[in-house]
This record gives C-alpha cells, structure tokens and sequence, in this order.
C-alpha cells in the first residue's frame, strides 16, 4: 500500500483507517448522485400494503400516500375503529383497501393475502410496509416469557409471516419491503424485549436485501430514534402497576423506590421524543419511490445519531460507561 504523504511514518493500521474513510466518503457521494437521478414513478396503478394502520406513522403513511394516487390497502386490528375510518372519510373506495389483519395469526395473513390478490391494480402490488408494532419496557428480571413471546410474535415473526405470504407478488413487480426498526437494534437499556425484536429485524432484513437484489426488490430499513409522542407505541405504566407485576424473586431485590424512579425516568424520556411524525413518514416515501433508495434511514435528533455511530465504532465496555455516566447525569438533574 503506497503511503499518505502527510501521515508520514504514521503506522499501517492509521493508513489503512484513513483509506477507509476516504473510500467512505467517496462512496457516499457516488451514491448520492445515483440517488438524485429523476426517475419518475408513476403511482397510479401501484399498490402498497401497510400493516398497523390503525394509528401511528402507518396511519399518516396511508394518508401520504393516498394523496400521492397509490392504491393502499390499509390492514387494522379494528377496521372499524378510528384510524381506519379516519381513511375512508378521505378516500374513495377504489384507491383505499381497508382490511382486518392481526400479524401474529397464519390464519389472518392467508386471508389478507388472497383479498390483496383479488383486489390488486393493474400494475399490481408495488410495496409492502412491516410498520406494524408494541413495545414493552422493563429490566430483564422484571419480565415473564409470555411477554417476551408476545412482543417477538408481534415485532419480528408478524413481519417475517407478511414477507413471506408478499413476497412473490413483491417480487413480480420488482417493487420494494420496507421495515420499521428502531435505534433501540444498537442501544439498549430498561428495554431489552422491544430491542431484541429490533435487532433480530435487522438480520432478518440484511438477509432479505441480498437475497431480493438478484430480483430487482429493494428491501430498506427504517431506523426512527425516539418518535414516542408522536405514536404513542409504548404505554405509560404506574410505579404501583408494576411493582404489582414483577416477578416475587424481583421484589426481593428492587425496592418500591427502585421502581417509582425507572418509572418517572422512562416517563420522561418519552415525553421528550420527537412529536413530527412526518419525518419518518418522509423517509418510508423516499424508500418506496426514490431511484436508488437507501439500505437504512437513520431519522433520528443529532445526539441520538451521535450515539448510534459511537456505539458502532467505540468498544463496548467504553460506550457501556460513557451511557452509565450519561444516565446517572440524567437521574441526578
């Protein structure tokens, strides 16, 4: 390898991190000069089915992309509950397909998958939108196994059950998978069950992307940081509910006071997420419609980004003690 002239006699391993980074950058402007290339996509005779439409960013996304002129089949929990009927007041019938669909039933996805067929455009099924999800927060001891089952047959299996129903019609159409994740797939702390199911997401999609490209499939992941305000996807939990839930053996070991104390610090961390839910209902459009769209969108506060790339590139016991100062910063405040 020929030597940077100002590293001088740096050693190899400096060179080798500067060349690295160098390629780095020189690959993220090619890609982004692909990525500003207009290639029109006309949504007219496209489908898109979005899970988890009854509230959230899959409500706002099938708004977004009803105004755009795709045909969206909306699959709810409740059909008939607010979300879904918020959706029908501003669509007409042909560009918005409302349809009942629990992710954790086999039954419930063959049912959706044979109403998308009979009631597909003439361009067919263009996107399929892994959007639907819970969250459960807690220290490790604090939860039983049927929570961990019931958040991982929501997160992770519900969007590997509708990938594999979708993706040969996905596949036909050389069209694109798009899937919520969560920076909670690299940063974890009093949340393990819904970071797990991130993570595991994640794979699943790294997999997925390789294995797609051969067919003309894009498969992207969207990565939000802390948007709970704005989706109100995890609960608020009384410190006296808890405790009343925890495990005997934990009750021996965290106190009322322990308990009272996490609940008003995830409280407050909540609170304080972003509430503009269109940011990532932005990035999911551009994973459905830009030329050349990108593996992941990290659409998260600049400290949230600062902490994801700290925890990809610093060792784990540094970046676990810098997050252990930070907190207790936080309780203390």
């Amino acid at each position: 390898m020929a030597s940077i002239p100002w590293l001088g006699s740096c050693c190899i391993e400096a060179q080798i991190l500067v060349y690295t980074l160098l390629f780095g950058l020189l690959g993220i402007a090619i890609h982004k000069k692909l990525r500003t290339r207009h290639v029109s996509l006309d949504p007219q005779g496209r489908a898109v089915l979005i899970t988890g439409c009854d509230s959230g960013f899959g409500n706002l996304l099938a708004h977004r992309l009803l105004s755009m002129g795709f045909t969206v089949f909306a699959a709810c929990l409740f059909p008939d509950g607010e979300g879904a009927q918020a959706l029908r007041a501003h669509a007409s019938p042909g560009e918005l397909k409302v349809l009942r669909l629990d992710v954790t039933s086999d039954k419930e996805i063959e049912q959706a998958k044979q109403y998308v067929q009979d009631h597909l455009p003439n361009k067919g099924l263009w996107g399929l939108v892994n959007n639907a999800g819970i969250s459960m927060w807690g220290m490790v001891e604090w939860l039983t196994i049927d929570k961990f089952q019931k958040v991982l047959d929501v997160n992770l299996l519900g969007s590997i059950r509708t990938t594999l129903a979708f993706a040969p019609l996905i596949r036909k159409n050389k069209g694109r998978m798009v899937f919520l994740s969560s920076i909670n797939a690299y940063i974890s702390y009093m949340n393990s069950i819904y970071a797990l199911t991130k993570a595991g997401l994640e794979k699943f999609c790294d997999s997925l992307r390789l294995e797609m490209k051969q067919f003309g499939v894009q498969v992207c992941i969207i990565e939000p940081g802390n948007y709970a305000p704005a989706t109100n996807i995890q609960p608020q939990v009384a410190p006296e509910k808890l405790w009343d839930s925890l495990p005997a053996e934990a009750k021996e070991i965290y106190s009322k006071e322990f308990i009272k104390d996490a609940t008003n610090f995830v409280k407050e961390k909540l609170e304080s997420g972003n509430k503009n839910s269109y940011e990532v209902v932005d990035a999911i459009v551009d994973a459905l419609t830009a030329p050349s769209p990108k593996a992941r969108y990290l659409v998260a506060s600049l400290a949230e980004k600062v902490a994801v790339y700290l925890f990809l590139w610093l060792p784990t016991s540094l970046f676990d003690q810098i997050l252990h100062v930070a907190r207790r910063k936080s309780k203390n405040a």
